[in-house]
Order: C-alpha cells, then structure tokens, then sequence
C-alpha cells in the first residue's frame, strides 16, 4: 500500500497536463504551481496582491485536504509576471505567512500560462511543521 495521496482540485488542467495540485507522501506536502483560477476557469484578481490572496485560499484548501495547514508551510515560490509590480504578492504574503515565516523565493518577469495570469505560487509543507 502506498503512502501517496494525491489531491485534485478537479480542474481540466489537471487531467490534461497529468499533474496534480498537491501531493501528499508521508508528513510532506507538495503543491503545485498554482494561479488565480476559479472553479469556472475564470482569473480572480485584478493584481498581484488580490490574485495571490486568492491562490493562498486555493493552497490553504488543498493543505486540508491532505491534513496539513498553512502554519505547516515550510516554503513558498512566487513567480509575477512582472518583476515592477512584487510588491503586491509580497505584501500578501506577508499578511499570511508573517508568524510562519516560511523560506520564500520571488522571480519576475515571466510568462504564465496565459493572459491576465500575475502571479503563480508554489508551496511545501511538512505536517507537524506548524507551531
């Protein structure tokens, strides 16, 4: 029997492309890159603060899906399109993370999958992390 779990978040990206949002092996949680979509494909948030408060909800529901939290975040990966405007995903994260202070890394001027998409963020948790 496998200690895998793998989560979905029932998108038609997920079969597509043959990944999933997170994966769950023993007290590690891994979730993958993750953008403003919401159940309807439509891009919720006009900037980077409103797309990545928006994408840490979705993070934060597929971490209880897998019986983690965001206090269990050990790292954070934040892709912005557009290096000009990381002052919005980094305030955000700040106001999620400012007594979890996760390792975080932010890379900017790239392409995400489609237009509109600001922000894209990664996350690792390991259960029991969280204080």
């Amino acid at each position: 029997m496998s200690n895998r779990q793998n989560i979905s978040s029932g998108t038609k990206w997920e079969s597509l492309a043959g990944y999933s949002r997170a994966v769950r092996v023993g007290n590690v949680v891994h979730v993958a890159g993750t953008t403003a979509t919401d159940e309807h494909g439509s891009i919720v948030g006009k900037d980077t603060y409103e797309q990545t408060i928006f994408i840490f909800q979705k993070i934060e529901r597929a971490l209880k899906e897998a019986g983690a939290s965001l206090n269990d975040v050990v790292r954070t990966r934040i892709y912005v399109t557009d290096i000009e405007q990381w002052e919005g995903a980094a305030r955000a994260h700040g106001e999620i993370f400012s007594e979890i202070r996760p390792v975080n890394t932010l890379i900017g001027g790239l392409q995400l999958v489609g237009p509109g998409y600001l922000v894209e963020i990664e996350a690792e948790a390991i259960i029991g992390a969280g204080s």
